[in-house]
């Protein structure tokens, strides 16, 4: 087998990954099969890490459109994708994976605190490692948390997965049937046009560190493995 293109990477799951079909919560068929497919990508020798999102059981936008404090709507927030990592870890672990949750907000009865140097440890000892709790603070998305994350890492790639869309489009291509998709991007490129890959800070702190980013539909057959192998699926954003 060829050797992967990537040796440590940070996938970045939205929530709405781990709902599946669901209008909300779980789909244990869709985790399960996430945990195989980073089996795979671990056996392979590939350090991953990956950061959860909580949007398939807490919206804090929507909270906040409805009268909530955003502080304290983003702090539930965090709480949500802490909920996922949980779930995430034990579809992984009973999948024979080792891991390692670590969160940005202090919850030692059910993870460890976020350490650079533990979980870079953790990596190097072939463990995944799931960040969850954002940033640890209001205002900043799980998008941000995963550029975060990877640059601190030192990640080598950031993979984007998505829900039933298999890349960067120059519309959404669920609501616009004539949206064409783009193979590459530079990350100038993808802030100026505002597409919608990652919010602004995310981007331009890949931007900053020459972080390249792949978005990808993870639903897709084997796509995590067959995007760390080089295989071009979805769309690459790098360079200036």
């Amino acid at each position: 087998m060829t050797a992967p293109k990537y040796k440590r990477i940070l996938l970045k799951l939205s929530g709405e990954a781990f709902k599946g079909r669901s209008e909300y919560g779980f789909d244990s068929t869709v985790i399960n099969g996430i945990a195989k497919q980073i089996k795979q990508v671990s056996e392979m020798g590939v350090q991953v890490a990956i950061v959860v999102g909580g949007g398939n059981i807490w919206r804090g936008a929507e909270a906040e459109k409805n009268g909530m404090d955003r502080v304290t709507a983003d702090y539930a927030g965090m709480l949500a994708t802490i909920i996922n990592a949980l779930a995430l870890q034990d579809a992984l672990e009973k999948a024979g994976v080792i891991t390692r949750t670590q969160t940005a907000i202090d919850i030692q009865k059910v993870a460890e605190p976020y350490i650079r140097r533990r979980a870079i440890r953790h990596l190097e000892k072939g463990r995944v490692v799931i960040f969850a709790g954002g940033t640890g603070n209001p205002y900043m998305t799980t998008d941000t948390a995963a550029a975060l994350r990877a640059i601190e890492i030192e990640a080598e790639v950031l993979l984007m997965s998505k829900h039933k869309v298999d890349g960067i489009y120059t519309s959404d291509p669920q609501k616009n049937p004539s949206a064409t998709k783009y193979d590459k991007l530079t990350h100038t490129e993808a802030l100026h046009l505002r597409l919608g890959v990652m919010d602004s800070t995310a981007l331009s702190l890949c931007l900053e560190n020459k972080l390249p980013i792949i978005v990808f539909d993870f639903l897709s057959a084997n796509s995590i493995q067959r995007t760390v192998m080089g295989e071009t699926i979805g769309t690459i954003v790098s360079g200036g």
